[in-house]
């Protein structure tokens, strides 16, 4: 959770950045979730500390990001009635057979630029109206419509947002009617799309909790990878921003959605006027992480690598430890190493993953190229930044030269800037 003040140039203004840990929990039973009440405290408490740190002068409008394909239900009264499950959830994995048996997954990928799979509102919510409180609930959202629901008392989205859900027309730009059928969702349980433009006011009470803000217009959260993309400046169809922070994304702006999207790519909005195609993986910086405690590395092991022959092992590892979603979308994926022999070492285990998340890319970005020639590819996140022979090997793979992005807080300067955008309209 993060939080600092920007100017109207998108500019970071010096000594206002807030950062609150949070983390989705994750369960035996595949879950990835974390507490919308829970959540919402953290985003209070992240606002009341920016604005002890606030420059002076007249706070005009608020933009925000969250991440995308979070779903929860809340009932008549606005409470919740589920957690708010990420796009890591699988505990949904069985129903994705289901969705596959009934409907053309073809077809409705090239409709609603996603595949089926447990990170999308599908599958969550065939499996919700089997083993969880679907009668009880009066509307499903994302965890960013909750949030502007308990500021505004509105139950509004962005079209960012929406498109990451799965059931949402990329051409129509509107939910979509095939799958709400299929599902036996009303529209009236889902929250209305709004214009790019549309803005909200905070309630009574928090207008008194936060007087600087009250005169402040609100807009609707948008989706950070679509955010990080703006923020990074990879804005035009021949620049790509690679994002590797606990997962992996690639990902390029177009005007308008491929007329066919390639099989292992998903394609979302970044607003009415724009999409964003990509793909996404699920092992990135986090598996190197979950390696190094596990395998107990030296901290010099990214060091060390640059200095072992290339391809010195026959070890392979498959990376799909947290699962996979691009490029084969297999619910079934599981992480593995391959070709140990008694002369192999953990650096053997810890090189043949970077190698690996390096290869996903690669057939990411194969894919990418089959609708858009891609010149540039701009890289961030974590990773990215903490480990230049991973960056160099990512490189090497993808036969590109990388540009490091200096960026700081792309996904927050991304929705400053949408939202700049919008007011300059």
């Amino acid at each position: 959770m993060r939080a600092a003040f920007f100017d109207r140039a998108g500019n970071l203004l010096p000594r206002t950045l807030v950062k609150i840990e949070r983390k989705l929990k994750a369960t035996a039973a595949g879950g990835s979730e974390i507490d919308a009440i829970a959540a919402f405290r953290q985003v209070v408490a992240a606002i009341d500390e920016s604005l002890s740190k606030a420059p002076e002068g007249r706070i005009t409008h608020v933009a925000s990001c969250t991440f995308w394909h979070s779903l929860m239900g809340i009932d008549a009264a606005g409470k919740p009635t589920t957690p708010v499950y990420g796009w890591a959830d699988n505990q949904s994995r069985d129903h994705v057979a289901i969705l596959r048996k009934k409907l053309d997954e073809r077809e409705t990928h090239d409709r609603t630029g996603a595949r089926f799979h447990s990170s999308f509102w599908p599958a969550k919510l065939l499996w919700i109206r089997d083993a969880g409180p679907f009668t009880q609930t009066a509307h499903w959202i994302s965890i960013g419509d909750y949030i502007s629901l308990k500021l505004s008392g509105e139950i509004a989205t962005s079209v960012s947002i929406t498109s990451g859900t799965g059931i949402f027309n990329l051409r129509e730009n509107t939910w979509d009617d095939r799958l709400l059928r299929f599902l036996k969702i009303k529209r009236s349980q889902l929250p209305t799309i709004a214009p790019d433009s549309h803005t909200f006011r905070l309630s009574t009470k928090f207008a008194k909790r936060w007087p600087r803000l009250a005169d402040a217009k609100w807009f609707l959260p948008v989706a950070d990878g679509a955010a990080n993309n703006i923020g990074s400046g990879c804005v035009t169809s021949d620049t790509a921003a690679l994002m590797v922070g606990t997962s992996g994304a690639m990902r390029v702006v177009l005007d308008t959605p491929p007329k066919t999207i390639p099989d292992g790519l998903w394609c979302y909005r970044v607003d009415h006027k724009s999409a964003i195609l990509g793909g996404a993986l699920s092992d990135g910086g986090g598996l190197l992480d979950w390696l190094r405690a596990n395998l107990n590395l030296p901290k010099s092991a990214d060091n060390i690598i640059p200095k072992r022959l290339p391809a010195s092992s026959p070890v392979t590892v498959e990376p799909y430890f947290a699962g996979e979603r691009s490029t084969d979308y297999d619910e079934n994926a599981r992480g593995a190493i391959l070709n140990l022999t008694m002369a192999s070492d953990a650096l053997d285990i810890y090189q043949a993953a970077m190698e690996a998340i390096a290869i996903r890319f690669a057939e990411i970005l194969r894919q990418i190229e089959s609708v858009t020639t891609i010149d540039h590819i701009v890289a961030s996140g974590g990773a990215i930044n903490n480990s230049p022979v991973f960056t160099r090997m990512i490189a090497e793979t993808l036969g590109r030269k990388l540009e490091i992005s200096k960026t700081l807080e792309a996904s927050m300067r991304g929705a400053v800037l949408l939202a700049v955008q919008q007011l300059a309209q």
